[in-house]
Order: C-alpha cells, then structure tokens, then sequence
C-alpha cells in the first residue's frame, strides 16, 4: 500500500529510509513547538492554545504536503512571519492578535487562489533575484535581533540599544531584579549560543532543539543550586515542566476561529495582508526550490514538478492554521535535513506529521521551556537565512544597494514589511535614474509595488 501511495521505487527510497528521514525533520524543527507560542504570546495569545494550534497546524500542513504532492517536506508556523505577526502588526502597528490572524486567514485564501492560477509563479519570476535572497538576510538579521532582545543580551538604553548589564536593565525597565534572576539567565543564553553553534558546526542532528534542551536543563540545574531565583513578578518563572494536569492537550478554545473582519477594508490592512502574502510566498518558494535541488527533484530546466500541488499545501495549511489561532504556516527549509537522509517520498512528511501529533501530549515540557532558552535558536536561525547573503551580487551595486536596504530596513525599522517596501521602492527608482530598466528588463509588476508603497507612506 505504502509502495503504491508514495511510490517509493520510483524514488529510489524504500519505508525505512523513509521513516527516518521523517524522525530527522521533526528532530531538526520541533524547537517551533517551544519557540511560537514564546513569540505570539508577546501579543497576549494564551501560551497553551498557541501550543496547540503550532502542533496541529503542523500537523495537518506536512500531511497536506504529502497528499497533494507526494514531497518530503515539513510544515509548519514560519518563523519570520510569527515575528511579523507579533512585533510589526500587533504591537508595532496596534492591530489585536485577532486582526492580525485574520490578515492570515484572508492572505491564505489569496494564496489557495494564486496556487490555483499561474499568477504567484508570476508575481515570483517579476521580482529580481537579489532582492528577494536580500528578504531572507534581512529576516534573518530581524530574528536574530528579537532572539537577543528575549535573552536579554540586548537592552533598551540611552544610546537606544546596549548591552546588558542589570543596573541599566533595572533603569530601563523600572524594576529590581538581580544577577540571580535576569542576569543569570542572560548569561545561560549566551551559553546557549555558543552550545547551539557547537552542535551546528558538528552536524548533530536535531542541532537547534538539542541547544534549546542543553541550556534549559542547565537553567534547572541553575535552579537547583540557587543560583537562578524565580522572580514571577519580573516574568522570570520556575523552570520545572507542571504535570499536575498529567500529559493533557491544552485547549485550543482561546484561540481557535477568532476572527476579526471589522478593518479588512481599510488600506493598511490591505498592506499588511500583502505583507505576510509577500514574505510567505518568497519563504515557502526559495524553499521548495533550494530543499529540492538538494534532493535532485528539480527538472533540466530547474523546475520543480509538482510544485501545484506544494503550494496548494501551503496555502491550506495557512488558511486553517490562521483558524487554529497560529500565524502562517509555511514549508520549513529544515525538510533539508530529513531529505540529505534520504527522504525523497510524502512518506517522510507523514512520519514527521505523526511526530508533531504525539508531541501534543507533551506540552508541559514544551511550555516550560524558558526564552532564554529559545533565544539560542532565534540567534541560529538568524544565521541560517543569513547564509543567502551569497546570493547577492554585489558586483553591480544597482542591485547591492537596494539590497543592503531591504536588509538594514527590518532590523533598523522593526518591521519586515517596511524592508520589503523600502527595497522594492529602491530598486526601481535606482534603476530608472542610471537607466537600468530596459537592460534588466524590470516588471510592470515592480512599478505597481513600487508606486503602491510610496502611496502607503504618503497616506498612511
């Protein structure tokens, strides 16, 4: 039954092979089961429904991926767009956690529609190379500043941002705490850094929920010894899991289905909306194409079969997840590990879904886990996306400068989006001031982005 689903032979795979390959993908991105609900709780979301919502999103997303187009790649809520969702759209621009799922919601029927026509490969080919690589740098700067803010490592100061120390940390915030509360578990995160750097460098697998264990089990011992003093007032809990309620799923009701339609047609929705539309669709794509030519799934002239049916699974999985109460969720460049172990099949996906399943039974562990803990791996992954940095060519600056806007842009701003626009709008006016446009043969496409968000930042 199995042979005829997935067609393994045809693969050159067989169920084993499989099936590991599918443990290896949940080891490498079940750190998102700690690190989401940690994020999205910032906008107020209850922790536990988060959980939840994270699990089962991923959970149906790689089984849609299996279904749909029979690939080995996991799914599950973007880190990215969790932080655009809570940084940038709720508590930079005021929007509720509801407003903003909707946004989710609405941005994934758009996609189910784009995935039905041929209008998102379109939108996709129209914007330059570089600049879309210079997204992913520029997310990946913006995550690894939130994952030093969340250690405490980097605090707001008089000269903006500086580094921690607890004086200025109590100056700052208005507060007493001591070296026994944040600065210990500032210490623990650097740490975890370096722990996590070690464990990537060395290729273990399941690297980044590995790093995220190892400090906070050192936190514990921390905790044992006195040394780590919880001080719930200032945020800083005890770091034992609570199985008081035994291995319980936690209810998804304070989240699940809470929809807000009431500023769907206001122009900075609309912005918003395109926000998460743009960075899902460039996200899940340079995905899909730079975890396949790994595989060597990709056809003689670098496409991916299939892709239909890949990006259908995506946009599904992000319509329901915003439902669930999740922000979007997207095809992880983690599915790399489990495919460098051989899983070419939907076979891999289905393993790693049932992983995510099973871990809902564990949410005290995954609860308890502390930021300091996940900041380690919003630092690695930072890294991660960095990488793509390769990919610009910095030889022709008309590309390189807008580039290295979109990238200042989102950590600078705090803003994904405004990365985005401020790239978008540089890359056209540039290239039509040195005469650029026909020789690079610039979309139609990039001037509508281009005038639509000068528009934004005139009106709104």
């Amino acid at each position: 039954m199995l042979e005829k689903m997935f067609k393994l032979r045809e693969n050159n795979t067989d169920v084993k092979t499989e099936v590991l390959a599918g443990i290896t993908t949940f080891m490498t991105m079940a750190y998102i089961l700690a690190v989401n609900p940690s994020i999205l709780a910032a906008t107020g979301m209850d922790q536990g429904a988060v959980f939840t919502a994270t699990a089962l999103a991923a959970l149906l997303g790689t089984l849609f991926m299996a279904l749909f187009a029979n690939y080995p790649f996991a799914l599950a809520p973007g880190m990215g767009l969790n932080a655009y969702f809570a940084y940038t759209v709720v508590l930079g621009m005021g929007y509720s956690w509801e407003t903003a799922l909707t946004a989710v919601f609405v941005e994934g029927l758009v996609f189910i529609v784009l995935s039905l026509t041929n209008v998102r490969e379109a939108i996709f080919n129209s914007i330059p190379k570089n600049l879309k690589a210079a997204v992913s740098v520029g997310i990946g700067l913006f995550i690894a500043f939130i994952g030093l803010q969340n250690a405490k490592i980097v605090i707001g100061g008089s000269t903006l941002l500086q580094l921690f120390s607890v004086e200025e940390y109590n100056k700052v915030n208005g507060v007493e705490a001591s070296f026994n509360d944040v600065g210990i578990t500032m210490l623990l995160a650097i740490i975890g850094i370096l722990v996590t750097g070690y464990l990537v460098i060395k290729q273990v697998k399941g690297n980044i929920l590995w790093g995220i264990l190892i400090t906070w089990g050192l936190g514990i011992i921390c905790q044992f010894a006195g040394i780590y003093v919880p001080n719930p007032e200032l945020g800083f809990y005890g770091l034992l899991p609570d199985f008081s309620n035994g291995l319980s799923v936690p209810s998804i009701a304070p989240v699940f289905g809470k929809l807000d339609f009431s500023g769907v047609f206001s122009l900075n929705f609309i912005v918003v909306i395109f926000a998460f539309l743009f960075v899902d669709m460039f996200d899940t794509i340079g995905t899909l194409i730079g975890v396949s030519s790994k595989a060597n799934m990709l056809d003689e002239e670098g496409r991916l079969p299939r892709i239909k049916g890949a990006l259908m699974a995506d946009a599904v999985a992000t319509t329901l997840g915003a439902v669930m109460g999740t922000s979007t969720t997207t095809t992880f460049v983690e599915s790399a590990s489990g495919v460098s172990e051989g899983g070419r099949t939907g076979l891999t996906a289905v393993t790693t879904a049932i992983l995510f399943g099973l871990s809902l039974f564990l949410s005290p562990i995954f609860l308890a886990i502390p930021s300091f803990a996940t900041a380690p791996a919003l630092v690695v992954v930072g890294f991660y996306m960095l990488t793509n940095v390769a990919n610009i060519d910095f030889d022709d600056i008309s590309e390189a400068l807008p580039c290295y806007i979109c990238i200042g842009a989102m950590p600078f701003f705090y803003s994904i989006s405004e990365g985005i626009s401020m790239g978008v709008i540089s890359y056209v006016v540039l290239n039509l001031l040195t005469g650029k446009v026909k020789e690079k043969k610039v979309s139609v496409l990039m001037y509508v982005l281009a005038i639509l968000f000068v528009l934004k930042y005139i009106f709104l």
